[in-house]
């Protein structure tokens, strides 16, 4: 649309003064008269984009989207596990972002820090993988620390939590923090898989989303095993948590339901209307849900806005897509 308004300036300014008087008036009043409704149109494009329909972009630019939840995850779980991150592990795919704020070591029981630091190299693969394909990014900063993540618990709980629930405390409460991460990648890669064009990119986007299919059914069945349990000191369960924070993300993305705890209240939200258990967050058909990547700005920002930075990205996200809403 842009170009055609483009066309329409070069029009007016070269060729209205060849023209004959009469035909020019006419022209000039034809122009004037259809450039708003091409302004519009232009707007409400713009507007579609910017609430849930899909986005106008190449593939390198789909792919390094990604970078924005695949540098995250990598951070969280290396350190969370290890108390090392990027910076120690593979320094080159940080390309010089600054270090991640707050994150630290988490209290973790033995099985779950294996779990967690498996995922944590896996996300070093995937930096690896993609930066590979459609070359790197600088890491942007992100915000782990405490504080970011007890205001996520807060929302999620619809009360000020006393103490403000820490990540980092032990196994229980640092799997909730796990499970407001992954997931929101994979949605995103569901989102992209069918709007690429290449071969080599559907083929690393569809590996890519196995590996993060399977982060987030761990961290949702080792949740379900504590389901009915209560978050210290919290009058809270598990499964609770678990619906409040896919409740905050789908008030967050403003497109629906795309995002279900692990226990439904609803029967007819379980596979097949016969289950509670919703250990794989699926739709009615038990197919994946789909995000695209304004809905998952909106998400790990938290202020609802593709165009207002916060959250885990208090800077904003990198790459042309993110940096497309902040200008």
């Amino acid at each position: 649309m842009g170009t055609y308004l483009l066309l329409f300036f070069i029009f007016s300014l070269f060729i209205f003064p060849l023209m004959p008087k009469r035909m020019t008036t006419i022209s000039q009043s034809f122009f004037f008269i259809i450039l708003p409704f091409l302004l519009c149109l232009k707007l409400d494009i713009a507007s579609s984009e910017s609430s849930c329909g899909p986005i106008v972009a190449d593939d390198a630019d789909r792919i390094q989207f990604a970078l924005n939840l695949e540098f995250l995850e990598a951070e969280f779980f290396l350190i969370g596990a290890t108390g090392v991150g990027l910076d120690q592990v593979a320094p080159k795919l940080a390309q010089g972002g600054p270090p991640p704020i707050g994150a630290r070591k988490a209290n973790l029981g033995h099985i779950e820090r294996r779990i967690i630091e498996e995922f944590g190299y896996q996300e070093v693969g995937h930096l690896r993988a993609i930066i590979s394909a459609v070359g790197g990014l600088r890491r942007p900063q992100y915000d782990l620390s405490p504080k970011n993540f007890a205001n996520i618990f807060n929302k999620a709980a619809g009360i000020t939590l006393e103490p403000p629930l820490d990540p980092y405390a032990n196994t229980v409460n640092y799997l909730l923090a796990s499970y407001a991460i992954p997931y929101v990648g994979l949605v995103g890669y569901v989102a992209a898989l069918p709007a690429l064009t290449k071969p080599a990119s559907r083929g690393l986007v569809a590996s890519l989303l196995g590996v993060e299919s399977g982060q987030d059914a761990v961290i949702r069945a080792l949740l379900y095993k504590r389901g009915r349990e209560l978050v210290k000191p919290y009058n809270i369960t598990v499964a609770e948590f678990t619906r409040g924070i896919s409740n905050l993300r789908n008030q967050l993305g403003l497109c629906g339901v795309k995002d279900e705890g692990i226990i439904v209240v609803d029967l007819h939200l379980g596979a097949e209307n016969k289950t509670r258990s919703n250990i794989l967050s699926a739709d009615a058909s038990s197919l994946s849900y789909a995000r695209q990547p304004q809905e998952i700005l909106r998400i790990v920002y938290g202020t609802g806005k593709e165009s207002q930075p916060g959250g885990f990205l208090p800077d904003g996200g990198i790459g042309n897509i993110a940096r497309r809403y902040l200008k």
